[in-house]
């Protein structure tokens, strides 16, 4: 087992080296090298996958810890700031990690469980990407385990505070851009061209009449443009106008009966004043669903623990790359409270965030406890041979 503060310091140390995306070598070269200290069998791709067995159970299991950080320029001031300029742990990745291999040193150590155990450390998290390479590789054929789970701390809630619900618990991701082709011209002579910043004006105010309109109250969908990009000048009419912006949703169905209106709308309003207009759309999360029996097992486990736990939490508005683990096997995604003390409450991907270090062990005993749950050792048999055990769900 990892004593509190050494985990402390090894969450720090990571805090201190952050990685972006698919760039993570330092991370993944020290992440692997504690799994094979702990006597783990150690593979390694996109990201770092561990597989720890106990007994003769058939029954696997994977829990999942995100690597990467973000391209932020970190305003802390405590003594761990990040060393490499530009890039910081704003999202508790180097948090999540630790309380991962703490759990890894525990179990390793007490061997009380009996199965099969998958730890997946995985890249890119931030961008939607990290995932699906890891199953391009072939974790899941490689490594089938029955159920998947993922944890991710919340600043603003108590320290430990457990949050999560059975069905839809993170929304889709979906970036889009929308480009005007009109007719550039003078300043002075608007009729002599077709001004796409006008047309482009008016696409965004009828964007938004999607959700105020066309969806269901309630549907929880989020349309924003973001960008509003030009070729013009002083006095220079632009010809071009490209929008760019962010869909958020909770169910497929929202999600793609909003693409089919954004380009009903761009299109219909560009035809209107005579120019064209295209529209992509591409969806690079998915929306995080959770199975009713790996909530109840993360629920139980909690509770087991001493945890408060509120089990059908609000569905959460941000998207989550876990989705596509939890898509392919039954999985829980739950949240964790980061403290709700100044030092811990900083939001998420602001530039002061730090992780609370006091969750370090919470999270970690969490761990185990659902291993231990879902992969028992039954009265009588310690880690040998386990008969007559039914499939959990």
């Amino acid at each position: 087992m990892i004593a509190a503060e050494d985990l402390t310091a090894l969450r720090r140390e990571f805090h201190r080296f952050p990685e972006t995306g698919f760039r993570e070598d330092r991370t993944r070269a020290r992440v692997a090298g504690i799994l094979r200290d702990l006597g783990l069998e150690v593979h390694e791709g996109a990201g770092v996958v561990g597989v720890l067995k106990r007994g003769s159970g058939n029954r696997a299991i994977a829990l999942r810890a995100d690597m990467d950080a973000l391209p932020i320029m970190e305003t802390s001031n405590h003594d761990y700031v990040s060393e490499n300029p530009g890039v910081m742990h704003a999202c508790g990745h180097d948090g999540h990690m630790t309380m991962l291999l703490g759990a890894a040193a525990r179990l390793a150590t007490a061997g009380d469980f009996d199965g099969t155990v998958v730890f997946l450390f995985q890249p890119n998290e931030e961008h939607g990407l990290g995932a699906q390479a890891m199953i391009r590789e072939g974790v899941l054929e490689r490594f089938p385990f029955e159920e998947v789970y993922a944890i991710h701390n919340l600043p603003g809630i108590p320290t430990g505070h457990v949050l999560t619900r059975p069905g839809q618990i993170c929304a889709s991701e979906s970036l889009f851009e929308i480009e005007v082709s009109g007719q550039g011209g003078h300043a002075s002579m608007p009729q002599t061209g077709r001004d796409a910043i006008t047309i482009g004006a008016e696409i965004v105010q009828a964007l938004q009449t999607i959700v105020s309109r066309k969806l269901s109250p309630g549907a929880g969908v989020v349309v924003s443009v973001t960008e509003f990009l030009t070729d013009g000048q002083r006095n220079v009419l632009p010809g071009r106008a490209v929008l760019k912006g962010d869909v958020r949703a909770r169910n497929r169905e929202d999600r793609e009966k909003t693409a089919s209106l954004m380009a009903q709308i761009a299109e219909g309003i560009a035809a209107a004043h005579g120019v064209s207009a295209s529209v992509s759309f591409d969806t690079e999360f998915i929306e995080t669903v959770n199975a009713p029996g790996p909530t109840e097992a993360v629920v139980s486990a909690a509770r087991r623990q001493g945890l408060h736990v509120t089990p059908d939490c609000d569905a959460m508005s941000f998207s989550e790359d876990f989705a596509h683990f939890s898509t392919a096997v039954p999985g829980c995604f739950l949240l964790l409270g980061n403290g709700h003390e100044a030092a811990c409450a900083q939001p998420l991907h602001s530039s002061d965030y730090d992780f609370n270090d006091a969750l370090l062990p919470v999270g970690a005993a969490l761990w185990a406890q659902l291993v231990r749950d879902r992969l028992p050792v039954h009265a009588g048999h310690g880690n040998g041979p386990a008969t007559g055990r039914e499939k959990q769900t």
